[in-house]
């Protein structure tokens, strides 16, 4: 029974941590990908940014300027929101597998709690008030996020628990963040132009060094471990291997060096996804044959700054510069 159970846990673990890495639920793979779009305008298209993919299937979406959470059901195309508290103007959003939805408030520097079913809101404040909370992923127990605070150079734990938070001081202006298998903490230092490493157990951060301009971006985490990175400045992907701390593998992408490389994320057959933020389109690449294909989009100036892969291998993104929600299957 042990040994059935130990090859059971090593097949579901790497999917545990895919799809941009650890917000709440797993992404999947697509029996069939057709580069098909839809898009959707959102009722409040004020900055509305970073989509993520409730337990049900729905997606909810941060509206950073208009001070809300919004709610898309897939499955009637219809929309919900809720009213934050006062200057919260969410940055980034994860919903854990018990449905809440936990946000960044950029605005007021906390982080907060929204119970969709009840539509309870707590905030949590955070040590640093004007650090500028940004990204979060979550751990795979649910019992800590870890997010970076980019004006306050700063990484932050939240104890989902008891709402307590400790920080951890970096530099860089701290950007993307993901975890890897062992549990360290990765994140973008997007004006050093480095990636850094925390030990979650010991606090200690370390580094690793990119190419001058590189401008790390975004990251996410993939079936096999590795992780994905955008640079932002070299308009590349690179592939990084987090146990030997050193990158394996870059990809130049379609559009150039001045593309804009932004969001990434990978699905549950390690297929990873990425936008160039000065094109209206997202790449797709396979990683086994190192093919990429374009996918444009309908719209024009969208803006994408987050995508994510829902569990049948969807791919959505929000265009926060053109109001619109979007799909590609």
């Amino acid at each position: 029974m042990n040994t059935l159970l130990t090859l059971i846990l090593a097949l579901l673990g790497p999917l545990a941590v895919a799809g941009g890495s650890h917000y709440g639920t797993p992404a999947g793979a697509p029996a069939s990908f057709g580069g098909q779009v839809s898009e959707w305008s959102v009722p409040t298209p004020a900055f509305a940014r970073d989509p993520a993919v409730a337990p049900d299937g729905a997606i909810f979406i941060a509206v950073m300027m208009g001070n809300k959470v919004a709610r898309f059901d897939p499955a009637n195309q219809s929309f919900k929101e809720w009213e934050l508290p006062p200057k919260h103007h969410p940055h980034g959003l994860l919903v854990d597998r018990k449905g809440i939805v936990w946000t960044t408030g950029n605005g007021n520097g906390t982080i907060g709690r929204l119970d969709p079913a009840t539509g309870t809101l707590r905030e949590f404040p955070a040590p640093t008030r004007d650090g500028g909370p940004h990204t979060l992923v979550i751990s795979d127990d649910g019992g800590t996020l870890w997010f970076t605070l980019q004006s306050g150079n700063r990484i932050g734990r939240l104890d989902t628990a008891s709402g307590r938070i400790a920080e951890y001081p970096t530099s860089g202006g701290p950007y993307g963040i993901t975890l890897d298998r062992q549990g360290r903490v990765w994140f973008c230092r997007m004006g050093d132009d480095r990636l850094g490493i925390l030990d979650s157990a010991t606090g200690k951060i370390t580094e690793l060094a990119l190419p001058e301009g590189a401008r790390p971006r975004r990251m996410a985490t993939a079936p096999d471990g590795s992780l994905w990175v955008t640079l932002y400045g070299h308009n590349k992907l690179v592939q990084v291997d987090p146990d030997a701390r050193r990158v394996v593998r870059e990809v130049a992408l379609p559009a150039g060096p001045q593309g804009g490389a932004y969001a990434v994320t990978v699905d549950g057959a390690g297929i990873v996804w990425a936008n160039e933020i000065r094109s209206d389109s997202v790449v797709r690449l396979d990683p086994k044959s190192n093919a990429q294909r374009v996918v444009k989009l309908p719209s024009q100036g969208v803006g994408i700054r987050k995508m994510i892969v829902d569990a049948q291998g969807q791919l959505w993104y929000m265009g926060s510069q053109n109001g619109r929600l979007g799909r590609v299957r």
